[in-house]
């Protein structure tokens, strides 16, 4: 009986210890494994160099919008970007057409 009793005391004091180590082997894997552990990290790396390529594609698309906004405006309209789009909308203008500077 007093086995039995050393064995069960022995039970109770090691509860509290066994679910430290429970929880600290828990927030480690969460570190290695979780949504943002060290395994995630490549992934994050990859994503990041994905949205600077199509920062870099949105910006020259930006510059050559705001290159035609400028060539349009009322002040200072260019003539070939007025001749092409005057064109374009009436349908004259043709998928093999060639410019040809005169200078």
């Amino acid at each position: 009986m007093a086995h039995i009793a050393k064995l069960r005391l022995l039970l109770w004091s090691a509860i509290g210890p066994a679910i430290a180590l429970l929880l600290l082997l828990f927030f480690a894997g969460y570190v290695v494994l979780g949504s943002n552990g060290v395994l995630a990290w490549g992934d994050y790396s990859r994503q990041l160099h994905e949205a600077k390529t199509e920062l870099k594609h949105v910006q020259e698309a930006r510059a050559e919008l705001r290159n035609r906004v400028d060539l349009l405006n009322p002040r200072r309209v260019d003539p070939d970007l007025s001749d092409e789009l005057i064109r374009r909308q009436l349908g004259v203008i043709h998928h093999d057409e060639v410019v040809v500077p005169l200078n």
